[in-house]
């Protein structure tokens, strides 16, 4: 699963982008993942929205591929 992240996302991973390697998660699960060891990333994921392969994924429950491309989206200001 190759995940990347996107300005204050990307600030509090100290990265842009990262890789877990064939493990099928749901969405919730990653946030959990990507945030256990890192508490300012935590932070950050908790209102970020989730883009996978593209598509926003809302629900916690849903899985999301081993394949899978996500993107972390923190909220963005501005029009």
């Amino acid at each position: 699963m190759e995940i990347r992240f996107y300005a204050g996302a990307a600030d509090a991973a100290g990265t842009a982008t990262t890789t877990l390697t064939g493990e099928q998660l749901t969405a919730g699960g990653l946030l959990d993942r990507l945030g256990e060891q890192n508490q300012a990333l935590a932070v950050v994921l908790a209102r970020c929205t989730l883009l996978v392969n593209g598509s926003a994924v809302r629900d916690p429950d849903e899985p999301i591929p081993g394949s899978a491309r996500v993107d972390v989206l923190p909220p963005f200001a501005g029009g």
